[in-house]
């Protein structure tokens, strides 16, 4: 097959966070679509946060263009695109801004609330002003909760707590992962996703895992969940998933691509869970499977998100 011109892709993988093994999995799969397309690309594994040694890394690489496949720290809270910017180098995804703002879950819960996006009702804790003694039972919040850290992805710390004393612990496992955590209300319903592509919003896909919830091992593991591809749904309960995930993505100032996580309640009402500016590109994730019910392939898939990422630099050098 004839070369594409892309450009010589660098793609990003690996990092230094708690995804780093999915990371590797994701741009494994993306180096592997782009090499067999004929496109000039080249692994690029990020080892470190020091922001010194990327750019030499990055700068010996000679790239065109950064494929961003790094998951959670450093990929997806804005650092590398930071010294991307710096070193003037093209990338996929969102930007500095939005890529911080959607990694934390309790700053863009806010936004999403404050616009009239329904989200779980929720409170945040700094470890440093954690009391061990602290109540959560009041008007707001009552059992099940969810516990989980703010800065984090892969339902890692996650937890669901059905007992009042395995709420320290879960606190506690959520802490050692982040500074700050979110401890929500139990949305009981169906597990839903919604890939955005450029501006468009794909097929929702229903998630049914075999787990209590779709956590770390049912993400990861062939077998431990069921797809439903698109989603049973009515076309009006789909449009509006669509139009809250899109709404999502729009409000955080997202680009490129997102997946936005969501709990539509048994009373109709798709609350966002988060929206994830870096979604895995395995053989089990999720934004491939939905631009396949459309027509794309994986790596039509790829090459609209590089063709993005140039398209995003040139509008901010006309800007």
């Amino acid at each position: 097959m004839a070369q594409l011109n892309l450009g010589k892709v660098g793609v990003l993988m690996g990092g230094p966070s708690t995804e780093r093994e999915i990371s590797l999995k994701s741009g494994s799969a993306v180096y592997e679509s782009l090499k067999q397309a004929g496109v000039d690309a080249v692994a690029v594994d990020i080892k470190t946060e020091e922001k010194e040694d990327n750019a030499r890394l990055l700068r010996s690489s000679m790239i065109d263009i950064a494929f961003i496949a790094l998951h959670g720290r450093f990929g997806e809270d804005g650092q590398v695109q930071g010294i991307l910017e710096e070193l003037d180098i093209p990338y996929t995804g969102s930007g500095v801004k939005a890529s911080r703002l959607a990694m934390d879950k309790a700053a863009s819960r806010g936004i999403l609330e404050g616009a009239g996006l329904a989200v779980p009702r929720y409170k945040t804790e700094q470890k440093s002003f954690y009391r061990k003694d602290w109540v959560y039972r009041n008007d707001d919040f009552s059992l099940p909760l969810v516990v989980k850290p703010s800065g984090h992805g892969s339902s890692v710390g996650l937890s669901i707590v059905e007992k009042e004393e395995n709420f320290e612990s879960s606190a506690e496992l959520a802490f050692s992962f982040d500074e700050k955590i979110i401890i929500e209300e139990y949305i009981k319903g169906r597990e839903m996703t919604v890939g955005i592509l450029g501006k468009t919003p794909l097929p929702v896909i229903e998630i049914v895992p075999k787990r209590q919830f779709f956590d770390y091992e049912a993400k990861y593991h062939a077998g431990m969940t069921d797809y439903v591809v698109p989603a049973r749904l009515d076309e009006e309960a789909a449009a509006r998933l669509q139009q809250a995930a899109l709404s999502a993505h729009v409000l955080l100032g997202c680009y490129g691509c997102s997946r936005v996580d969501i709990i539509l309640s048994d009373d109709g009402v798709p609350f966002i869970l988060e929206v994830n500016t870096i979604p895995g590109l395995t053989a089990t994730s999720l934004l491939p499977k939905a631009a396949k019910v459309i027509g794309i392939d994986f790596f039509q898939l790829c090459a609209e998100l590089i063709r993005l990422g140039y398209e995003k630099k040139k509008d901010q050098i006309a800007g």
